[in-house]
């Protein structure tokens, strides 16, 4: 019961605070791109155009569930109902948890809406796949936000956050492979270096696997990859999620 009603209130807040008309605007603006594009590219329009509305597309889920999620919290936190909710006789667990809920069905109903553009150019089976790993995306990204949102003590360090860590679990892949490619010194400091930059990727999702713009243009993944990618947002929102439970249980009223 108390999971629904935070589902049912993360969704009637992000209707009336403008969400929805912000993301037909993304859609539309991705639409009207990919029409635009058609126009430019000489040869493999659809290809172009699948590409360039998917990227679209999706760094504008990540921002609207971002800055939703984050400007929710904060809300709460400055108009003092975080509070008044933390006195009433119900458990906290129960209450993050049914918050992170509501957000994470918000994120379902954003990849839902955000996939169905890319039927125009891309086949059925890759859009599922993209859809649905945009989905499980969101997730995290959701999870990562409530929990720097619930941490930090400003709304702009806890945006901040969030992007940093999204933008470094997707970038983490390439920078590896400039750190161990070929034409690198090979010096101490450039082990060092290489070592940090492995460390790091250890303890980030990896979301340069996930929401792959490939799977567009040339058919959905196999099954093993999909699932991989699909596990490894869950598993990382999950260890978010528990992490920002704990910080919850020890707040002080």
């Amino acid at each position: 019961m108390p999971a629904g009603i935070f589902i049912r209130l993360a969704l009637v807040e992000a209707r009336r605070g403008g969400l929805a008309w912000f993301a037909t605007l993304c859609l539309l603006g991705g639409v009207a791109l990919g029409g635009f594009v058609a126009q430019l590219a000489i040869s493999e329009s659809r290809l172009t155009q699948a590409s360039i509305v998917a990227a679209l597309l999706r760094l504008s889920a990540v921002f609207i569930i971002a800055a939703q999620v984050v400007s929710s919290v904060r809300r709460e936190i400055d108009e003092r109902r975080l509070e008044l909710l933390l006195a009433l006789p119900l458990a906290r667990a129960a209450q993050y948890l049914g918050r992170l809920a509501g957000f994470v069905v918000l994120g379902l109903v954003l990849a839902a809406c955000f996939s169905l553009p890319l039927a125009l150019w891309a086949p059925l089976p890759g859009v599922l796949a993209w859809g649905a790993s945009l989905a499980c995306e969101l997730a995290l990204v959701a999870a990562a936000a409530l929990f720097f949102a619930m941490t930090l003590t400003q709304l702009v360090p806890a945006l901040g956050a969030t992007a940093a860590l999204y933008v470094l679990a997707r970038t983490i892949g390439t920078i590896q492979q400039i750190a161990g490619g070929p034409l690198a010194e090979d010096s101490a400091l450039h082990r060092l270096a290489s070592g940090t930059v492995n460390a790091i990727a250890l303890v980030l999702p990896a979301l340069d696997r996930a929401t792959r713009t490939e799977w567009l243009l040339y058919g959905a993944p196999q099954a093993q990859a999909l699932g991989a990618a699909l596990a490894g947002c869950l598993i990382y929102a999950a260890l978010l999620a528990a992490a920002g439970l704990f910080d919850f249980q020890r707040r002080a009223l």
